[in-house]
């Protein structure tokens, strides 16, 4: 997932939104490096994406995309899917999009001052500069995003024209978001409470 679906989940789950961002930056065991409730986000973060990742609504839905697009699946999807969370908010949050993304730019950029770590405070500035979270309504922030992912990867890659390969199936990828997201709140809520679920230590 990405970011206005982790933030989402933070939300829902009383976990620290920064903690749902610093999961993208922060590789290894924690182990203490941050406060209690970071590390219960960052860990969060890991375990909603492990789920995902394995998911069959998911796998199926990555399979719909194919060469050169099916090897950039994941991230794909991760950008998709918030336009599909963006696009049926009021079903998921009883704020509006708007302000729930005002209020999360808000509480981030506080928290940020404090926990003055780089790749976090690069990745708020990054959202904030193009309003992302309000971008993933519409197609053209869409673009915007893969545009960016694109150019952050190292080796060349399809991402920037990333759209034309989801527009294909965008009834069917809309259906497999409504059908897997429910489950992932579910999940998220529990893994929340789970204080003792195993931290699955990415590298």
């Amino acid at each position: 997932m990405n970011y206005l679906a982790h933030l989402y989940l933070a939300d829902c789950t009383g976990t620290s939104l920064a903690g749902s961002l610093l999961g993208d930056v922060v590789r290894g065991p924690l182990q203490g490096r941050f406060s209690a409730e970071l590390e219960r986000g960052i860990h969060l973060h890991r375990r909603i994406d492990s789920f995902t990742d394995r998911h069959p609504r998911v796998l199926a839905a990555k399979a719909r995309l194919q060469a050169p697009y099916r090897r950039y699946a994941g991230i794909l999807l991760d950008v998709y899917f918030d336009h599909c969370l963006a696009q049926s908010w009021d079903r998921w949050h009883r704020q509006s999009l708007e302000d729930f993304a005002s209020e999360a730019y808000r509480q981030l950029l506080r928290e940020s001052l404090t926990l003055a770590h780089p790749g976090f405070s690069l990745r708020l500035a990054y959202m904030r500069s193009r309003n992302l979270l309000l971008s993933y309504r519409n197609q053209a922030g869409i673009e915007r995003a893969l545009e960016g992912l694109a150019g952050r990867l190292s080796r060349a890659n399809p991402l920037a024209t990333g759209l034309d390969a989801l527009l294909p199936h965008e009834a069917e990828l809309h259906a497999d978001f409504q059908a897997f997201f429910p489950e992932l709140l579910n999940f998220a809520r529990q893994t929340a409470d789970d204080t003792r679920a195993p931290d699955p230590g990415h590298s």
